[in-house]
């Protein structure tokens, strides 16, 4: 939709070449207009960096940037970038134009999706993510706003700004990239990504779809960085009773906190993606999601998906046996037959011809002929694997095994040469078969001081977690007293393990409030505690100088070597007593407790059926001491 509100763009031709027709949306680094360009007469989207950013090199460098990764994928589930330009303090970007949505208003009209239209949406996502990390790209920004869908169906990525190579490492210093509800843990950490990154920002993607909320909320953007560090997320499940196990054992995978337990590339998520499709039922993909909102013009052919049944997913690479798919393009006429020609003439020919095809097929076999492909084995069983190297006119080498945490054991995943490398006929390739998840029992670290746990934790593959604190009369202070989960679980390799670490015996914490200081301060060093006297004093009804409160206080537990801060007394508040004779009871307590007494009556005799004070036990106008007693007599 145009959001066209007076631009100053709007109407002008940049460049002498590209005329500004609408703005379609702004962002933080620069906004995007619908345009014509005149040369061609094509509708594109032109991307104009912001003019206040224009004069920083580095944005402009990364609005450069953008344009040479992007041009360089040259994918079908890629937005395309034509031609990059400035003009005046313009910097542009001519970019294909999506007329249709992004998945943030999918999400935002429906909510919920069925896992049928999630995964047609996943797919084409993760082969365009694909293609950019075996070109050696991270996109680094993955986020609904970021997938356009076309009025056709067809999805494509867009917003390559904070594309990296692979190997780059990049220092936050104080400010991450990227939008906070998607970041993997290691960007917040560390600053750095690698393809892992995306992956993880399309687990929490594929958890949006499917249970329409974000797996980490909060106040404040510090709020999601801490939760994204320290905290899983958690299985779509969890809000959708019922969702399949394979869907939320595919958001685990891609969205785990430690990246080596993740897919490596997009690639390999979407091998996954696929097996796990093709474990679900037809009811299971179509099964609709209580957050679900349905949609004034669902497709009335497939009420299944936002995304027509025509589409089709173009792949990167081969993936799980699939054959790539045949591209019909044109049919051609027969060419019209000649005159027969004599018959002697006709056998010169063809003595020719074979000449020709017999050097050819000669060359052909000496630089082909000889050679083929690896077949695509990833995610098959060994023997799967070992039929289909036989049926190539592979063998099979070596076998390695290797421990896995997200492919099931006896699976492949790994083969030298590569699927779709060139080997000889005959010769033979490596497999590597999965073991299996890594999982190791946790040690007993009990007894031991907490940098030793945390030593023997690392050294047995374990992540030293959480530590909390507690008063153990058997555990040395320092020293671990348990974990969580406990010593004998098992568990997988890289998994954090909580410690908790004595604090030592507990001491209970003397009352010293109204002594003297200096006893107060020996009688609690004498318990084992440190004390601090605050520089600031309090009014309270203790004598000036002494104790007036303690922190903690009589019936905490402390343990050896805590402080306990004691507060002296400056004495109790004096206030002016306020002249009640003659007044009326009730008037007299007002004026009392208002000013900070509290008020005692002594009626006698003579003033049980009085209203009037005749007397108070502290004269008007003089000062006493607030929260003590004034006593009034009524006649």
């Amino acid at each position: 939709m145009d959001t066209t509100l007076q631009d100053p763009l709007v109407g002008q031709v940049l460049d002498g070449r590209y005329r500004v027709d609408a703005r379609i949306a702004v962002g933080g680094m620069a906004t995007v207009y619908r345009a014509l360009d005149t040369r061609l007469d094509r509708v594109l989207a032109l991307k104009v960096m912001h003019p206040t950013l224009a004069s920083d090199g580095s944005f402009v460098e990364r609005f450069i940037r953008e344009a040479k990764s992007v041009a360089r994928l040259a994918h079908p589930n890629v937005v395309q970038v034509f031609d990059q330009g400035t003009d005046g303090s313009y910097v542009y970007l001519a970019m294909e134009y999506i007329a249709g949505c992004t998945l943030r208003d999918v999400l935002r009209e429906r909510g919920a999706l069925r896992p049928r239209a999630a995964l047609d949406i996943l797919e084409p996502v993760l082969a365009a993510l694909g293609a950019a990390h075996r070109a050696g790209f991270v996109h680094r920004d993955m986020k609904p706003e970021n997938v356009l869908i076309g009025d056709d169906g067809r999805v494509k990525v867009a917003d390559f700004g904070l594309v990296r190579s692979v190997d780059t490492v990049t220092s936050t210093t104080g400010a991450v990239l990227g939008t906070v509800s998607y970041l993997a843990p290691e960007q917040i950490e560390q600053g750095t990504a690698d393809p892992r990154v995306d992956v993880y920002a399309c687990g929490v993607v594929l958890y949006e779809m499917l249970t329409g909320a974000k797996p980490h909320s909060g106040d404040s953007p510090a709020q999601i960085l801490y939760q994204h560090i320290h905290e899983d997320v958690p299985p779509p499940s969890a809000l959708v009773p019922g969702l399949p196990y394979p869907l939320d054992e595919l958001v685990a995978s891609a969205a785990a906190r430690t990246p080596d337990i993740r897919p490596h590339d997009a690639v390999a998520l979407l091998a996954q993606v696929r097996e796990a499709r093709r474990a679900l039922s037809d009811e299971q993909l179509d099964t609709v999601p209580p957050q679900a909102r349905a949609a004034e013009h669902d497709n009335a052919e497939d009420r299944t998906s936002v995304i027509p049944r025509s589409l089709t997913v173009p792949r990167p690479l081969p993936v799980n046996g699939d054959e790539p798919p045949v591209q019909h393009t044109s049919r051609l006429q027969a060419p019209p037959v000649p005159p027969r020609r004599p018959r002697r003439l006709v056998l010169a020919v063809v003595a020719a011809v074979l000449a020709v095809f017999g050097v050819g097929a000669g060359i052909w076999y000496i630089n082909s002929g000889q050679f083929t492909k690896v077949p695509p084995l990833l995610a098959k069983t060994e023997a799967q694997a070992r039929d289909r190297l036989d049926a190539a006119g592979l063998k099979v080498g070596q076998v390695k095994r290797a421990y896995n945490d997200t492919v099931k054991r006896g699976t492949v995943i790994g083969t030298d040469p590569a699927p779709g490398a060139r080997i000889r006929d005959h010769d033979a390739v490596t497999l590597t078969v999965s073991l299996g998840p890594d999982t190791v029992n946790v040690p007993d670290v009990a007894g031991r001081t907490l940098a030793e746990a945390r030593t023997r934790l690392k050294a047995d593959g374990l992540e030293p977690g959480m530590v909390t604190r507690a008063f153990s009369e058997d555990v040395d202070k320092g020293s671990v007293i348990a974990t969580t989960p406990k010593a004998g679980t098992r568990r997988h390799a890289g998994s954090a393990i909580a410690l908790t670490v004595s604090k030592g015996s507990p001491i209970d914490v003397p009352d010293v409030t109204g002594d003297d200081p200096d006893d107060a301060k020996r009688e609690l060093t004498d318990a084992g505690l440190k004390v601090v006297i605050a520089p600031e004093q309090v009014n309270s009804d203790v004598d000036k100088g002494k104790v007036a409160r303690q922190s903690p206080g009589d019936g905490s537990q402390a343990a050896e070597g805590d402080t306990v801060t004691l507060t002296l007394s400056k004495g109790p508040e004096m206030v002016e007593v306020p002249d009640v004779v003659g007044d009326s009871v009730d008037d007299a307590h007002k004026a009392l407790e208002g000013a900070g007494f509290k008020v005692e009556d002594d009626r006698g005799l003579l003033g049980l059926f009085g209203d009037t004070v005749k007397e108070q036990s502290v004269k008007g106008g003089d000062r006493a001491p607030k929260g003590s007693t004034v006593t009034i007599t009524i006649r």
